[in-house]
């Protein structure tokens, strides 16, 4: 399976509608590949609190329209990351995109986790409360968000869901980076899943992004790993080493602790 994180670079002085141009662009070069990987709140910036306002847009929207012909365009699977989706009976929220290579919508996944410790996306943006899986022709994914990364009891809860590769779409800061990569990797080991994790480079509300997009396998080996600046990280895996790995080493089934 091939599959292309495609780290966008959010930076202020492009516009939102630029931005989007161009990734579609991007998504539409990744032909050949089965599954392509946007980041969290690409559009905006994920720390551009300011603008979750002014650029939220309905589910379907200009971001969905883009980024469905995009994947239709490009034959491919396509988590399109994020976008501040606008509910018109409710909140804003995190919501990402994952369409079918005919350009039709797969799911949608309404961030679970918000970031911001009683500020910024926490107050500015309403919950989901349903674990997304989402059922590919050679793999399962099981779909997370960002700060999602650092609550392994979502992720446990999408390996009980059929889940066998993980894909979070970020906008993680640079100060943090160390974090990212543990995380990624600790995913992937307890849960003995490959693990697909596409963030922002550049530097949006002052923030520095961290990039360093990563894809780590079932026993925590990375695989491939992208550097800070914008880039398109491309990698290819065999999903049927996960269901390998939950045999040769079968810690999943010694669990004692189970959500009540």
């Amino acid at each position: 399976m091939r599959a292309s994180l495609l780290q966008i670079a959010v930076d202020e002085g492009e516009s939102v509608e630029s931005r989007r141009v161009r990734a579609a662009s991007l998504v539409r070069e990744q032909t050949g590949a089965d599954l392509v990987v946007l980041p969290e709140l690409w559009t905006t910036g994920a720390f551009s609190y300011e603008l979750f306002g002014t650029e939220a847009e309905p589910l379907e929207g200009p971001t969905y329209e883009a980024m469905a012909k995009a994947a239709s365009d490009a034959g491919v699977w396509l988590h399109a990351g994020s976008i501040p989706e606008r509910d018109p009976e409710g909140p804003l929220y995190n919501t990402s995109l994952i369409f079918a290579p005919s350009g039709e919508l797969a799911a949608a996944y309404r961030k679970i986790h918000r970031f911001g410790f009683d500020k910024g996306e926490a107050v500015l943006m309403g919950a989901g409360n349903e674990l997304v899986t989402v059922r590919l022709p050679a793999t399962t994914l099981g779909v997370a968000t960002c700060y999602d990364l650092r609550f392994p009891e979502l992720f446990r809860g999408l390996v009980d869901a059929g889940a066998e590769t993980l894909v979070v779409s970020a906008g993680w800061p640079e100060r943090r980076r160390a974090h990212w990569t543990l995380l990624a990797q600790a995913r992937a080991v307890e849960n003995q899943a490959f693990v697909l994790a596409c963030a922002t480079s550049g530097t949006h509300a002052g923030v520095p992004q961290a990039g360093h997009s990563i894809v780590v396998d079932p026993w925590g080996e990375v695989l491939a790993e992208a550097g800070p600046g914008e880039e398109v990280l491309t990698v290819e895996f065999d999903p049927a080493r996960v269901a390998a790995t939950r045999e040769q080493f079968p810690a999943l089934k010694d669990r004692v602790l189970r959500a009540l």
